[in-house]
């Protein structure tokens, strides 16, 4: 291939677009935390009465927020955003929460209410696309820092002092779950996950058995202490959405709470991960309709949320039903049919609403569709033909945002 460069033809490589490989182990992970999410939110009106369901739901929400926000934090970027990255953040994010808002606010006034359409105050599950999307502009700025963990731990133990930061346009839990999102960018960093695939089944089993320990004890401790649970108010902790002083702590050490399971968060999250399947299962597609089971799921479980049909004493088995219950919702939610009628809502593409043509007069207000840095002057004087090892117009990629081996694939949309 001949291409002109200051008057003088080159001859240049054709470039080979090559489909990245998407990695099973991330996508199993991604299709069974997100069907834990639905879990959660289902057996939630028998946590109440039950001390059983209450048990379970804690023992869920010990680690599948942080494993949801940790692998949405693996798979951002942290390079300066060009125009493809900020028209994902419109058309995945911003674009379908509106949307679903909207559609939220129009059955609120359907079943009595006002017709409030505050988009400052998220609908149930609908916080998350708001801190997503705070999360990924932010990780840029973050990282350009030192110690960017260390600093989103203290930003979400600060906030958490303070009454000013509450639920609107979800800063409380985008504050408080921050870390989580910077843990999975440094997870990335690592490059642990090409080793892991790599590992032999009995090592890799060694490891498992540890993971298996670990939440075996969790789920023993759940019930053991339950009262002290109920107590100590820790599922109001778990949700990263108020303040101390509005959960009822008001003493300086209220801090180490947040801190504790945070911790305690990012060890199960991994813990989690090495459990995960490394190879490809009946599920594992799954794994790419994660979006479509968060934004759908709650109107599946609206119904048992907001009637009286799991209110009070249930017989035992309604906590196990209402749990394979969930796990089928996941399932039928991430079908193919499922996806191809919902898309405009939760994938719309909009493309009526961009500009046709990538930037303006002055190129200062839209970036190129490949945003790259203005050339360079040439010198007064010829420079010496690149050596062996280099080339012109070669540019190291940022540090740390290639994928690691074997791990390439399609940033999750959660």
């Amino acid at each position: 291939m001949l291409v002109r460069l200051n008057g003088v033809m080159h001859s240049r490589p054709p470039t080979i677009l090559t489909k990245r490989r998407r990695v099973p182990l991330w996508d199993n992970a991604r299709w069974i935390a997100i069907t834990l999410v639905v879990v959660g939110h289902g057996i939630l009106p028998l946590i109440g009465e039950s001390n059983s369901a209450y048990s379970v739901y804690l023992f869920i929400y010990s680690f599948h927020v942080a494993v949801f926000v940790t692998v949405s934090g693996y798979f951002a970027k942290s390079s300066p955003p060009n125009a493809r990255a900020m028209r994902q953040i419109l058309t995945d994010i911003v674009f379908p929460y509106l949307i679903f808002e909207t559609i939220w606010s129009v059955i609120r006034w359907a079943l009595g209410g006002a017709f409030e359409l505050d988009f400052t105050t998220a609908s149930w599950t609908l916080w998350f696309l708001i801190a997503l999307a705070i999360w990924r502009i932010v990780l840029p700025f973050l990282v350009m820092l030192r110690f960017p963990l260390l600093i989103a731990i203290a930003i979400s133990i600060g906030a958490g002092y303070t009454e000013m930061i509450d639920s609107t346009l979800a800063l409380s839990r985008t504050l408080g779950m921050l870390p989580f999102f910077v843990f999975g960018w440094k997870l990335r960093q690592w490059q642990l996950t090409g080793d892991w695939l790599a590992l032999p089944a009995s090592v890799a089993w060694r490891w498992r058995a540890a993971a298996i320990a670990l939440f075996l004890g969790v789920l023993a401790v759940m019930p053991v202490a339950i009262e002290t649970w109920r107590e100590l108010k820790l599922r109001r902790f778990m949700l990263y959405d108020e303040s101390y002083e509005a959960i009822g702590y008001d003493e300086p050490w209220s801090g180490a709470i947040r801190l504790t399971l945070l911790l305690f968060g990012m060890v199960l999250a991994v813990a989690f991960l090495v459990l995960m399947p490394r190879k490809t299962h009946w599920f594992t597609s799954f794994g790419t309709a994660t979006m479509y089971i968060y934004l759908l799921h709650s109107f599946v479980l609206f119904p048992f949320r907001e009637t009286g049909l799991l209110a009070g004493d249930q017989p035992f088995w309604v906590l196990p039903a209402m749990m394979v219950f969930c796990v089928g919702i996941s399932v039928v939610l991430s079908l193919k049919p499922v996806r191809r009628v919902f898309r405009p809502l939760v994938e719309p593409r909009a493309r009526w609403l961009f500009r046709p043509e990538p930037s303006t007069a002055t190129g200062t207000l839209v970036l190129p569709p490949e945003a790259g840095i203005l050339p360079l002057p040439l010198p007064p004087h010829p420079e010496p033909e690149p050596g062996p090892d280099q080339g012109p117009g070669l540019r190291q990629a940022p540090p740390g945002d290639a994928p690691p081996p074997g791990d390439a694939g399609a940033p999750p949309r959660h």
